[in-house]
């Protein structure tokens, strides 16, 4: 039967049909794969979001580490400028500081009548990305 003046749709007819199957089919297949893009991505973000919070992390722990080097080279100077102090310098730097940090106290320095004391904690880090070496603080007091 021949169909005069009158077109075939594009969803009418074997032809139609099969293009139409084959674009399903695409888009089927579009869907799932976009859905794999989607969780790439997603793990792409969260991985920069961790670093970022790392990184963020890693920095309180530095100044966390100046602070309390800080704090180290105060007790131990104050210690040191007591002519009857119940410890040693260094003993009274280590005891002001937290336990985990790694510390080490310099041999007090005088100079006429003023002490200095140094104190070097190394600053921890959570990846090996993040390396800041070590804080050097100093405090200088009068002789007591």
């Amino acid at each position: 039967m021949r169909t005069i003046g009158k077109r075939i749709s594009r969803g009418e007819g074997e032809r139609g049909m099969a293009e139409r199957s084959w674009a399903e089919r695409g888009r089927a297949e579009r869907g799932q794969a976009e859905r794999g893009q989607a969780a790439i991505e997603y793990v792409g973000v969260i991985v920069l979001l961790i670093f970022v919070a790392l990184a963020a992390i890693q920095l309180g722990i530095a100044a966390y580490a100046v602070q309390q080097a800080g704090t180290a080279s105060r007790a131990a100077a104050r210690a040191a400028s007591y002519n009857e102090a119940a410890m040693t310098p260094d003993t009274a730097g280590k005891a002001a500081v937290s336990d985990w940090l790694d510390i080490d106290i310099d041999p007090v320095t005088s100079a006429g009548d003023e002490i200095t004391a140094t104190a070097r904690v190394q600053i921890p880090a959570i990846l090996p990305v993040f390396d800041f070496g070590e804080a050097q603080r100093s405090t200088t007091m009068p002789l007591d």
